[in-house]
C-alpha cells in the first residue's frame, strides 16, 4: 500500500508541474510513513516539506497543489481505495483509506502463509553472521545466551528479508586461554592425587575444572600425574577443550541455535593463513617492527593507536589470527560480515575495521553488534553469584528452569544496546505479565477458536485459503487488527535494516494486544455465518503472522497451552 501511495504522490507531482502549479519537475527524497497518532490517517508523506526549498514555495501550498492534482488525476477522495486526503500542519499530506482497501491483506496472509512478511530487500546479498564464539574454556553463561538469541534472530530475519545468510561459530582453540585451561585441569588433577598445590588466581576456578580433571584421570589412569608436565598440560588442554566444546554444542542445540559452520582458529595457523596475512601487510608497509615486536598501522585507519600482531617473544596476538580470519571470511565470497560480540569488546571494533579496509574491502561491509550485560533477577531481586569463586549461572541452567522459548523471547525483549533485567520467576508465569505467554497464547487461543468452528460445521478444516467475503469486517477493532497484520513486512524490513531483532518483539506484543482487545469485545463464532467466516479468516491471518514472527525469533507457536 505504501508503494501505491508513493506512486500516487509522484503522479500528482508530475501532473501539478505540467499544469503549472509547481515550478520544478525535480523530485527530492521523501517518505511515506504510518503516522504515530490516530486521527492522522493511515499514511502520511512529507513530500511538500522536503520540496519547499526546491520549489521555492510554502509547504502548505505545495501540498494543496498535489491534493488538487490527485483529484484531477482520477485519485478522488471517495474512490475505492481512498476515503479522504487532507493537508495537515505545516504541509503534511495525510491519506485515509477506505475499509475495503484493507481487506485484501487478509487474503494475502492466507494465500502466502509461511512466506507472508518476507521481502526481497536483500536481493540475495551474501551475509555471514558470526556469534557466540565463546572460548571452549568453560560452559556458556547467561551473557552468551543473550548473544546467541540476538545472533540467531538477526540471521533468521536477514534470511526472511532476502539475504543469503550463513551462521558461523568461531572456535578459539588456540593460544594462551587454552594453555591456561590445560594448566587449570592439570593442577586440579595433581591436587586430587594428594599433592599440595597453590592454585593460581589466573587459572579457571569453577567446579567444572575439577569434573574435567576427574574425567582425565578416569581416561588416563592414576599414573598420568607423573608424566612430563608440558605433556600433561597439553593432554589436559586438548581433552578439556573438546569436552567443553561438546557441551557448548549441546547447550546451543537445546537453545534452538544451529550453525551452518564451525570454524577453528587453529586451522588458520595450520594452513599458514596467519603468517600469510602478516607477510601481505608487511609488503604493503602496513606492518612494521618496533621494540622487537611487529605492529599494524591501525592508527592510519582511524584507530587510536597502532596494535601489536606479533609480540617481542615471537608469539602472535589474537589480533593476528583475527586479521587472517576476517580476510578468510571475505575470501569465501561474503559481501557483508556481521560479528556479534559482548559489550566489553567495544574497543576492538576499530582495529578489526582497519584490518578489513586494509585488505581492500569497504568499512560498510563490516558490522559489529555489541550485546550489553544481563542482570538475573528472581522475583525482582538480584541472583547472587561469585565471580572469584568461578560461580555463574549457565545458559543450560536458564533453559532448564524457564525453557527455550521463554529464555529466547526474554533475551530479545529489549534492544541489545541496553542492559537487560531477566526475571526468572516472571519468565515462568502463565499470565499476561509474561510476554512470551502473552504472545504464544494468541496462537493457541485462535487454534481453539478454529477447532470449535470446525466442530460446529462452519469450516471443513482449520487452515483454509482465500474465498471468504470480507466486506463485513468494518469495525474499528477489526480494521486496527488488519492494519497491524499489514505492517508485518515493514517491521521485518526495519528489523533487517537496523539489525535489531527487538523490533519484532515489540511488533508481536503489539499485535497480541490488538488481538486480545478484539477478542474481548467481539464474538468470532455466531449465528451470522457470513460474518463468522469473515472473522475466522481474520483471526486465522493473525495466527499465521504470530507464527511467522515467533519463528524469526526462534520461538515456537503452540497449538494449545
Amino acid at each position: 500500500m505504501k508503494i501505491k501511495i508513493r506512486t500516487m504522490v509522484l503522479d500528482a507531482a508530475r501532473a501539478a508541474f505540467e499544469k503549472g502549479l509547481l515550478p520544478s519537475d525535480q523530485v527530492p527524497e521523501f517518505e511515506v510513513e504510518t503516522p504515530k497518532h490516530e486521527g492522522q490517517g493511515d499514511f502520511s508523506t512529507n513530500f511538500a516539506m522536503v520540496s519547499a526549498k526546491l520549489q521555492k514555495m510554502a509547504p502548505a501550498k505545495i501540498a494543496k497543489s498535489l491534493v488538487a492534482s490527485m483529484s484531477d488525476n482520477g485519485h478522488t477522495p471517495l474512490g475505492p481505495v481512498l476515503e479522504k486526503i487532507e493537508v495537515a500542519g505545516p504541509g503534511f499530506i495525510n491519506f485515509f483509506l477506505a475499509p475495503g482497501a484493507w481487506h485484501p491483506v487478509v487474503d494475502q496472509v492466507l494465500s502466502q502463509d509461511a512466506t507472508f512478511g518476507s521481502s526481497d530487500m536483500g536481493r540475495g546479498q551474501r551475509v555471514q553472521v558470526e556469534f557466540v564464539s565463546a572460548n571452549p574454556t568453560g560452559p556458556l553463561h547467561v551473557g552468551h545466551g543473550r548473544g546467541a538469541a540476538v545472533g540467531d534472530a538477526v540471521g533468521n530475519i536477514l534470511s526472511f528479508a532476502g539475504f543469503d545468510v550463513q551462521k558461523e561459530y568461531y572456535i578459539n582453540d588456540s593460544g594462551r586461554q587454552i594453555r591456561t585451561l590445560g594448566t587449570s585441569v592439570w593442577l586440579r588433577l595433581q591436587q586430587m592425587q594428594g599433592k599440595t598445590i597453590d592454585f593460581p588466581e589466573d587459572c579457571y576456578q569453577g567446579g567444572y575444572i575439577q569434573d574435567l580433571a576427574r574425567q582425565v584421570l578416569d581416561a588416563q589412569g592414576k599414573d598420568f600425574v607423573d608424566v612430563d608436565e608440558t605433556q600433561g598440560i597439553e593432554t589436559c588442554a586438548r581433552f578439556a577443550a573438546g569436552e567443553i566444546l561438546a557441551g557448548i554444542r549441546s547447550d546451543l542445540d537445546d537453545f534452538g541455535v544451529r550453525f551452518d559452520n564451525w570454524f577453528s582458529e587453529q586451522s588458520l595457523y595450520d594452513s599458514g593463513r596467519v603468517q600469510a596475512a602478516i607477510e601481505n601487510f608487511k609488503e604493503k608497509d602496513l606492518i612494521y617492527e618496533k621494540d622487537g615486536a611487529l605492529w599494524f598501522r591501525t592508527e592510519k585507519f582511524g584507530d587510536e593507536k597502532d596494535r601489536v600482531v606479533v609480540r617481542n617473544n615471537g608469539l602472535t596476538t589474537y589480533f593476528a589470527s583475527d586479521i587472517a580470519y576476517h580476510d578468510e571470511k571475505y575470501g569465501r565470497g561474503f559481501d557483508r560480515v556481521i560479528d556479534v560480540w559482548g559489550a566489553d569488546h567495544h574497543g576492538y571494533i576499530k582495529r578489526i575495521d582497519a584490518a578489513v579496509v586494509a585488505t581492500g574491502r569497504k568499512s560498510e561491509q563490516f558490522d559489529v553488534i555489541l550485546v550489553q550485560l544481563v542482570n538475573l533477577l528472581r522475583d525482582g531481586k538480584p541472583v547472587q553469584m561469585s565471580t572469584r569463586a568461578g560461580e555463574f549461572v549457565t545458559l543450560k541452567d536458564i533453559v532448564g528452569e524457564v525453557g527455550k522459548n521463554a529464555a529466547r523471547f526474554m533475551f530479545l525483549s529489549r534492544s541489545y544496546d541496553s542492559g537487560l533485567e531477566f526475571d526468572l520467576e516472571l519468565a515462568k508465569k502463565k499470565s499476561a505479565d509474561n510476554p512470551v505467554y502473552y504472545v504464544q497464547y494468541v496462537h493457541a487461543r485462535i487454534t481453539g477458536i478454529l477447532n470449535k468452528a470446525k466442530d460446529e460445521g462452519l469450516i471443513d478444516q482449520t487452515d483454509f485459503n482465500v474465498g471468504v467475503n470480507l466486506e463485513q469486517l468494518v469495525t474499528e477493532d477489526e480494521l486496527k487488527l488488519i492494519k497491524q497484520v499489514a505492517g508485518f513486512r515493514e517491521q521485518v524490513e526495519k528489523s533487517a535494516a537496523t539489525l535489531h531483532p527487538h523490533v519484532m518483539f515489540t511488533y508481536l506484543t503489539t499485535l497480541a494486544a490488538a488481538f486480545h482487545a478484539y477478542y474481548n469485545h467481539h464474538k468470532v463464532i455466531m449465528e451470522d455465518k457470513p460474518l463468522s467466516l469473515a472473522r475466522l479468516s481474520l483471526v486465522l491471518a493473525v495466527k499465521k503472522v504470530i507464527r511467522n514472527g515467533l519463528a524469526l525469533l526462534g520461538v515456537s507457536a503452540p497449538e494449545r497451552m
